[in-house]
């Protein structure tokens, strides 16, 4: 049997609308490695944000901050934290447009603020609490990823800092990352190390944080309740992820053959 690494997104990929895992996306997982493929998480949380789901699927490999620390079989491999000075100009207009921040290493988060509505709104869909405030915790820790919270349009002003992108995963939430960090990048490594050939990746997702991964992969499969422009992307385009979408792909791209 020809052995595939198999990439799976969080939310709206292995987690429903109800932040709930499908018993047969359950099932699906543990045959694929049961078939004797590595199975692997894809992810824009941090890795203190898929704890649990790692142990209740028994997965020991990720790709967490959209590519930015990676690690395989509990080892990290690879690490892309964000400049310090550029988080300093950053949180300097930040507070000067009134939009928190919050600042994310690999063990915790902090916000810039308070309790705040547009944290709240954001962080309650991912059924996490508003994280506590520490202004200056970017240069206590290395920061991966931080949060911009603001309105769509208000985050333009943002986009003067070379070194960084922004992703939009929220109606009032934006990812910031180093400008060369993605997915596909962390997929980069983490197949180094295994060795194995593009032809032999896989990889699951839904939203625009999957854009450069389904692109870069042998097999891009792309949840039926994704991004229109992920679909674009797709080798393959499955059910939604409430209707079976992950055991559906796997059982037509012939992975438990």
């Amino acid at each position: 049997m020809n052995e595939k690494v198999i990439f799976f997104d969080i939310d709206g990929t292995i987690l429903d609308h109800d932040k709930e895992i499908p018993l047969s996306t359950r099932d699906t997982i543990r045959s694929l490695k049961e078939h004797g493929h590595h199975v692997a998480i894809a992810t824009g949380r941090a890795p203190f944000m898929f704890e649990d789901l790692r142990k209740e699927l028994d997965i020991h490999s990720f790709i967490s901050f959209n590519g930015q620390y990676v690690v395989f079989e509990n080892e990290v491999i690879y690490e892309n934290p964000l400049n310090k000075n550029t988080l300093a100009n950053l949180l300097d207009f930040a507070e000067k447009e009134n939009h928190p921040l919050v600042f994310m290493s690999e063990e915790n988060m902090m916000a810039t603020t308070g309790l705040h509505p547009l944290i709240e709104q954001s962080m309650g869909s991912l059924k996490f609490t508003h994280p506590e405030q520490n202004r200056n915790y970017y240069l206590e820790k290395n920061i991966y990823q931080t949060l911009l919270f603001c309105e769509k349009g208000q985050d333009k002003g943002y986009q003067r800092y070379e070194d960084i992108k922004l992703i939009r995963w929220h109606d009032v939430s934006t990812d910031i990352l180093p400008v060369n960090g993605s997915k596909a990048e962390g997929i980069k490594h983490l197949a180094k190390r295994l060795n194995i050939a593009k032809e032999n990746i896989y990889a699951f997702g839904d939203g625009l944080n999957d854009l450069e991964m389904i692109e870069y992969v042998g097999t891009g499969v792309v949840m039926g309740n994704a991004v229109d422009s992920l679909k674009e992307l797709a080798d393959f385009i499955t059910k939604p992820v409430d209707e079976n979408g992950i055991q559906y792909a796997v059982e037509k791209l012939g992975l438990l053959k």
